[in-house]
């Protein structure tokens, strides 16, 4: 980055913001990697969101295109660029000098809560334990560099051949960890046929073998293109079994050593990218929900930038389309109430005389909501109240900061939360007595009641509500966010937490387009449509889920690649694309089966007639490119039959995971 005098001033001025960003979410029980912050300005900002947040990446004209477009949407629609951070340890983030001040606040605490998201969620780590992503990129950039720039090397088939790859950058196996191919001594990636000898020259034990070498990996280098079951890493298959179309012979011959290895590189890119992309609303909702905690609830924000706050923070969370940061922040905060309404609810159904069947009729929920408020030594830290949290539990209280608080040393006006623990922030925060969720008490349904009573061995633990309330753990939704937070993905997120409850109280719906009127209409409000509708743009990223069904297809050594079919069809066109540059990577006629939807033009005009939509037909077909040609045919059911979901299956559990 440049180094400015005004940049150095903005830096300068967010070194304590940063330093207690840290420290409070911390408190708040969060755990981030480091954060490296760097001010940029306007045109290192758009730079860097063209190279997804790096500051050096390989030579192609994609980042020219993105920075175009980035530099458009500033100038013409009034966008906004805050902030990009990457998954790293430490984590960079790069904050834009020419912003307000609360807005770069608003920034750091979002950036936190995002560096502790990279660093606890199990996603992140398939792709390497210890994570240099720069460096990696850096190297990458080099590496293809050098190709472009070797005579011996035509540029404009090396920026082809990335165009190849980048069209099946998605074609990965996302829930296997990523496996390094083996590394020479100038740390490049490369494939070498010929393993096993390789390792041989070594002089390697077998000890050191079958540590560093997985005999599994090994063997796999060597077998040939027939598979046992589809291979989800499209581009994996590519690179073990693919070679290069030669157009002067019109033949399929062995691949470059460089196009192998930059068809590696570009793997291991897009498995480095994976985990953001399979945890977007995730990890935007968490940043968005600590952030908001932080800025307003914790007044990070001084008096004189809330409004400024609130007004960012509004305009994020309200720009149109599927929003992930509003429905990422939505569904934690569901989740939140959900868990305290279910710690509240099981203390309660404890106290003699309360049980599931007579629980709404029995229990006096204003006097409840009256228990559940935060001790007001809690709620309200001034210079003049510190005396009262000495009362508390001790658990509440940093004893520590609150001496030092005591003595005139810390200054809990602009910080209050310093002289609080975790187990006091829970209940100073405690979700269900902030007024808008005052009434999610009351609204827990009989059959939320009965399962919490299912499981409740002593039901008459307490004589009163003040003793079963005064039991109460405020921390429960704050820990089951975290055990959310580490192993889902938004599939599976989605998945797990979306009731009827939150698709109504948020007013979710889903909407179709109708072939008899010709425009689009609401078509459910029902949790399942809504959560299938939702799953759609998020399994395989959003895109088609394609795997390799056979590397020698016919006997002829075609490839056959198969479409995971969900009830919605590929683009044929699009498809045609695409099959044109995975010849280019297989050297040899290509072949994909998928299944569409077809309507009789009679059928069609019949419905409409009736104001009913027509009923189409499923019919499998085969696609074919010989590197000249498409032909399309007809496939009879029991070939497409395997691809086929026997209902909605979006593949988000493999087997293994129910073990």
């Amino acid at each position: 980055m440049r180094d400015r005098p005004r940049t150095r001033t903005a830096a300068e001025q967010l070194d304590e913001p940063a330093a207690e960003a840290r420290n409070l979410a911390m408190k708040l029980g969060l755990d981030p990697y480091d954060v490296n912050y760097w001010v940029v300005d306007y045109d290192e900002m758009n730079e860097l969101i063209a190279y997804n947040g790096f500051q050096e990446r390989y030579p192609h004209w994609r980042w020219g295109m993105q920075y175009d477009r980035q530099q458009k949407q500033g100038q013409y629609t009034g966008g906004k660029a805050f902030e990009i951070v990457i998954n790293d340890d430490p984590s960079h983030a790069f904050l834009q000098e020419s912003n307000a001040l609360a807005d770069q606040k608003a920034v750091i605490t979002h950036v936190e809560a995002h560096s502790d998201f990279f660093a606890n969620n199990e996603w992140y780590g398939m792709f390497a334990e210890d994570l240099d992503a720069a460096a990696m990129l850096e190297r990458h950039a080099r590496r293809i560099e050098s190709y472009m720039t070797d005579p011996e090397i035509d540029r404009e088939a090396v920026e082809r051949w990335i165009d190849s790859v980048l069209c099946l950058e998605d074609n990965i196996d996302q829930h296997q960890p990523f496996k390094r191919q083996f590394e020479r001594a100038d740390d490049e990636e490369f494939e070498d046929d010929e393993l096993a000898e390789r390792l041989d020259e070594m002089d390697l034990s077998e000890e050191v073998k079958r540590q560093v070498f997985d005999e599994e990996w090994v063997k796999a280098q060597s077998e040939d293109a027939d598979l046992d079951e589809p291979e989800m890493d499209v581009l994996a298959f590519l690179r073990d079994h693919g070679k290069a179309f030669d157009g002067e012979t019109g033949k399929a011959v062995e691949m470059e050593e460089w196009q192998r290895e930059i068809l590696e590189m570009l793997r291991a890119e897009s498995y480095y990218f994976a985990a953001q992309k399979l945890t977007k609303v995730m990890n935007e909702g968490w940043a968005a929900y600590w952030e908001s905690m932080m800025m307003g609830e914790e007044t990070f924000a001084g008096d004189d930038e809330f409004l400024s706050y609130a007004d960012h923070q509004a305009r994020v969370l309200n720009s149109p389309g599927l929003n992930p940061y509003k429905l990422g922040k939505e569904l934690w905060e569901y989740i939140e109430n959900t868990e305290n309404r279910r710690e509240v609810c099981r203390k309660l159904l404890r106290v003699e005389g309360i049980t599931w069947r007579n629980f709404h009729d029995t229990v006096d929920f204003d006097r409840v909501q009256e228990l559940l408020a935060p001790d007001p030594a809690l709620d309200r830290i001034t210079p003049e109240t510190l005396a009262d949290l000495r009362d508390l539990p001790a658990e509440k209280i940093d004893e520590a900061a609150l001496d030092r608080a005591a003595a005139g040393d810390l200054d809990v006006a602009e910080y209050p939360w310093k002289v609080l623990d975790y187990e006091g922030l829970a209940e100073r925060h405690f979700s269900l007595c902030k007024p808008q969720n005052r009434g999610f008490l009351r609204s827990v349904s009989q059959q939320d009641l009965e399962q919490f009573a299912r499981y409740l061995l002593d039901d008459a633990r307490y004589d009163s509500i003040e003793a079963a309330i005064a039991a109460v753990d405020y921390a429960a939704g704050w820990d089951k966010l975290r055990e959310i937070r580490e192993s889902h993905n938004d599939v599976t997120f989605l998945d797990g937490y979306l009731t009827q409850e939150f698709v109504t109280d948020n007013e979710y719906f889903t909407y179709e387009f109708s072939q008899t009127t010709g425009d689009y209409r609401v078509a459910s409000t029902d949790y399942e449509d809504v959560k299938k509708k939702l799953m759609l743009q998020f399994t395989n990223f959003g895109k088609p889920t394609i795997a390799v069904y056979d590397g020698n297809y016919n006997n002829r050594n075609e490839l056959l690649l198969g479409h995971h079919y969900n009830g919605v069809m590929l683009d044929v066109e699009q498809a045609k694309r695409t099959l044109e540059r995975v010849f280019d990577l297989w050297g040899r006629p290509v072949n994909l089966k998928t299944i569409v939807k077809e309507i009789d033009d009679r059928d069609a005009e019949i419905a409409r007639r009736r104001d009913r939509e027509p009923e189409p037909e499923e019919q499998g077909k085969l696609l074919r490119y010989d590197g000249e040609q498409f032909t399309m045919e007809d496939l009879p059911w029991s070939e497409v039959e395997e691809i086929a979901a026997t209902e909605v299956d979006y593949d988000t559990k493999p087997e293994e995971w129910l073990a």
